[in-house]
């Protein structure tokens, strides 16, 4: 063949003719074989629907009638020649494409063979009676461009040919790479979107689902060994592994059993073995022959046949050699497939309905494919095709199994109507650029002969049109078509019929996001699944609270699983680490979510709150009751004997100290922080100043009893009311500063307690605050030392015993204090600290007053003149 094509391009034409005539001349095809339509422009096809029983190469002389006996129709191929015809139908029909201009066709037929390819290009290139290269004296027919072919191989052949002379060729079936060279096939263009988007498709595809481990099997040839080095990185990069990767095993010759034998074997070997439940297959009709016969005598045979998702890839029309060889479809029940992007195209069905084998009207394959579908006898070239009865025409090809023929427009053939669209579209733009002069004065047939081929070339670059299925076509700068792809379903039922059901698209001219669709709930799964979305995962997945940890020396998705670290959540399945939770929030008990943190302060509502509000009340309506006795009592001796003004300013003092305990209760806030502390200083510094005033007043007074005693000039309220004024200044000094510096402020502590937010004050200086705490504590031991020391001096009612009693249970309370307040936090820290504000209190108001109200209640006879005098006297006496 290759010295053929060497005296084609070097030799003189006549010698070539000779020679090219003597290189076909022992070929076994049938004379004439083309189905055949005159026009002004020849649309050429080169299709894939016949296919020889024997080895083409080595077949010599074939007994007679050797076209029925030794060629098989691939039925479901046929739609291909139909979609051509059908495409030449429309657009001569259509006034406004091509107006005055007919189309006709040529179609050819491969028989998958190289040598009848390369045969049915040169007819293409000669006068149709005559296969004369380089010479075509038809005056019309000419050949403007080609359909084909269905394979890699069959498309290389023939751009190989047509190459040469620039004709188009517009290739249907072939996702081989290489076509995609303009340096090395400029002529080529296809009706085929680029298999990149398959590839993402692939992958979004098992995002969607979780598939993270699964199987690849592809064809054992190149372009299965660049598939797999294409998709494998893309499944690394999106965390998917490769559970296997196997080639698919050869059809063998008799002499190769043994080795498609122990290819089989190891292919049954990983699939079965794999926990992969989802396979992907790559490859072409042809080289996966091997993959489906394995898959068939493992479902005939098998005790437990092969039940897995296979997920397959546009190149693989599976069902064509199926129904020649009448194999089971079963292990694809519940398949899912890529396939060129189609729609309806209005008219074909009602254009299937008019066929009649008894009225070819030039089809040579219709005969053959109606005894082929219908088995029934019916005459061909003088020969009678034998089959079960006679054909009556009236078959309908509506009643056919899907795995002989669809009513619907297949992948293959909606490429193939596109394909003749889109030459159409370029004849009629090359047309419509030359200039009125070309057109109009030199007359249509002077025209015809002028459009060459070539010219076609920057017309179908730019091609752009919506069809009659309403899709927008075009080529790109590689020459590949802007289609998409349509994910399938296949469901097959018993008999082995089966629908195809469209569940998804992969659109690469759709918008960012939206370029991957899935319908989930239309998909039917194969019958092992129960119908539930299969898992296919190396290992089960590790649920929310948990994370993946990776096991050495296996791929990243095998994996354990490991609970989350304490106070960290995963709330995703396969999680690869745990997060803490925002700082308002805490993990549950379980660890896969963020639950709101309770905000926790000392409130009203809670037992706690009330109670010690409530006892604030309490002792503020008993200290009320102690002023309201002291002021109706208030000439008494006994509230006179004791600084009745300093009683009144310690009651009222005490009143807003059970008071001031009322602000801590509650939600702190900016106000409340400010009051707190400050106030609480600031009044329990006028008590105990008073407190003081009152011991030094005693101790005054006793001493001032004394004959020639210089103390009675201090004894009067401008001592007392100096006292509590200057000591309680300086605590408000201190308050002063404490505010100006570093005001104390609502303030939310996320972290001490688990599940709580603690909202208290921050007192923004600590050393304030102790210096606040500070001063009172020296006030009370400065009273506390003064009282003890005055203990025993006489006087009547002499409180000195009591304020010392009063002062050691202020100053334990408020060590105690200390030392709780540290160890605790929230709420509990401000209930101890009102508890302390309420004890000390108590104990002051208890220590000193009770005492007197029990003489003013119960012993009014103790409060007399005489009585303070006597006591007087023999307290003077024992001094």
């Amino acid at each position: 063949m290759v010295f053929c094509l060497l005296l084609l391009l070097f030799l003189p034409r006549a010698i070539c003719k000779i020679q090219i005539a003597m290189c076909f001349m022992k070929k076994p095809f049938p004379t004439h074989s083309d189905y055949y339509r005159q026009g002004d422009h020849i649309v050429g096809g080169i299709l894939s629907q016949v296919i020889s029983m024997l080895d083409l190469e080595s077949f010599q002389q074939p007994p007679h009638p050797w076209y029925i006996k030794y060629f098989m129709l691939l039925p479901k191929n046929y739609q291909h020649v139909l979609a051509l015809v059908f495409a030449i139908n429309k657009i001569n029909q259509d006034p406004e494409l091509l107006p005055n201009i007919t189309l006709g066709f040529r179609i050819y037929e491969s028989f998958f063979s190289a040598r009848k390819t390369y045969e049915s290009s040169f007819t293409l290139l000669s006068t149709r009676n005559g296969m004369i290269p380089n010479y075509n004296c038809d005056t019309q027919d000419k050949l403007s461009a080609v359909i084909g072919g269905l394979g890699s191989e069959t498309s290389i052949q023939m751009a190989t040919i047509l190459g040469i002379y620039k004709i188009p060729q517009i290739s249907y079936g072939s996702f081989h790479a290489i076509l995609t060279d303009k340096f090395q096939f400029p002529s080529v263009y296809r009706m085929l979107p680029n298999e990149v988007p398959q590839s993402l498709g692939l992958v979004r595809l098992m995002q969607h689902f979780r598939w993270t481990w699964v199987g690849l099997i592809a064809s054992d040839d190149d372009n299965g060994e660049k598939f797999v080095q294409t998709l494998k990185p893309m499944l690394i990069r999106n965390s998917i592994c490769v559970a296997f990767t196997e080639r698919a095993p050869h059809v063998p010759s008799p002499s190769m059993v043994h080795v498609f034998r122990e290819k089989t074997s190891k292919l049954h070997s990983s699939i079965s073995q794999t926990k992969a439940e989802v396979i992907v297959v790559y490859g072409d009709t042809d080289s996966l022959l091997g993959l489906i016969l394995f898959l068939h005598t493992n479902y005939q045979t098998a005790l437990t046949p092969i039940g897995k998702v296979w997920i397959t890839t546009a190149q693989w029309d599976f069902t064509s050699y199926i129904a020649l060889n009448r194999w089971t479809l079963k292990p694809f029940h519940g398949a899912l497939s890529f396939a060129v992007h189609t729609k309806e195209v209005p008219g074909f069905r009602d254009f299937l309905r008019t066929l009649n084998p008894y009225q070819p009207q030039g089809d040579i394959f219709i005969q053959r494919f109606w005894h082929t579908v219908f088995n029934c006898s019916i005459p061909y070239a003088g020969l009678t095709i034998k089959g079960g009865r006679n054909c009556s025409g009236k078959e309908e090809l509506e009643s056919l199994p899907g795995s002989d023929f669809e009513m619907k427009m297949s992948s293959h053939s909606y490429s193939i109507y596109n394909g003749v669209y889109a030459v159409a579209q370029a004849l009629h733009a090359l047309y419509s650029s030359k200039s009125k002069k070309e057109v109009m004065g030199k007359g249509h047939l002077l025209e015809l002969q002028t459009i060459q081929p070539w010219e076609l070339h920057p017309f179908l670059k730019n091609v752009r049109f919506n069809n009659s299925a309403g899709d927008k076509l075009y080529f790109d700068e590689n020459g590949e078509s802007s289609a998409g792809y349509d994910i399938l379903n296949w469901i097959v039922f018993p008999n082995d019929s089966f629908v195809r059901v469209e569940v998804g698209h992969m659109d690469p001219r759709a918008p960012v996001g939206q370029e991957f669709t899935i319908n989930e709930r239309a998909i039917v799964w194969n019958s092992r699944f129960n119908q539930t979305v299969p898992r296919s995962v190396c290992t089960e997945s590790c649920h929310p609270g948990y994370f993946r940890t990776v096991r050495e020396g296996e791929p990243l998705c095998c994996y354990n699983c490991a609970p989350c670290p304490e106070g960290t959540i995963s709330y995703q399945t396969d999680a690869d680490h745990c997060n803490r939770c925002p700082e308002d929030q805490y993990p549950n008990k379980d660890q896969d979510k963020c639950i709101p943190k309770i905000m926790d302060f000392l409130s009203y509502e809670e037992p706690l709150g009330f109670v010690l509000a409530s006892v604030a009340l309490l002792f503020f309506l008993l200290t009320a009751l102690v002023l309201g006795m002291f002021i109706k009592h208030q000439d008494t001796p006994i509230v006179r004997a004791n600084n009745r003004e300093l009683s009144y300013v310690l009651l009222f003092s005490l009143l807003l100290c059970f008071l001031c305990s009322l602000v801590f209760i509650g939600q702190p806030g900016r106000v409340t922080c400010l009051l707190r502390q400050t106030a609480f200083g600031v009044i329990f510094s006028v008590s105990v100043s008073s407190v003081l005033a009152k011991t030094i007043t005693v101790v005054l007074a006793v001493k001032a009893t004394k004959p020639g005693a210089s103390m009675r000039k201090w004894l009067g309220r401008r001592l007392s009311g100096s006292i509590v004024i200057s000591c309680s200044l300086i605590q408000v000094g201190i308050c002063a500063v404490w505010l100006g510096t570093a005001p104390p402020f609502p303030d939310l502590d996320m972290k001490s307690e688990a599940g709580h937010i603690l909202v208290q004050c921050n007192e923004g200086s600590n050393i304030a605050f102790y210096c606040v705490l500070g001063y009172m504590g020296f006030l009370a031991i400065v009273s506390f030392t003064v009282a003890f020391l005055a203990r025993k001096l006489p006087d009547t009612f002499n409180e000195a015993k009591f304020i010392t009693f009063s002062m050691l249970v202020f100053c334990s309370m408020w060590v105690s204090f200390i030392s709780t307040y540290l160890s605790t936090k929230g709420k509990y820290m401000v209930a101890v600290e009102i508890f302390s504000i309420l004890a000390s209190s108590a104990g002051l108001l208890g220590c000193i007053f009770i005492p007197k109200c029990y003489i003013i209640v119960l012993r009014p006879d103790l409060n007399t003149r005489e009585q303070l005098v006597r006591k007087s006297k023999s307290g003077t006496q024992e001094l």
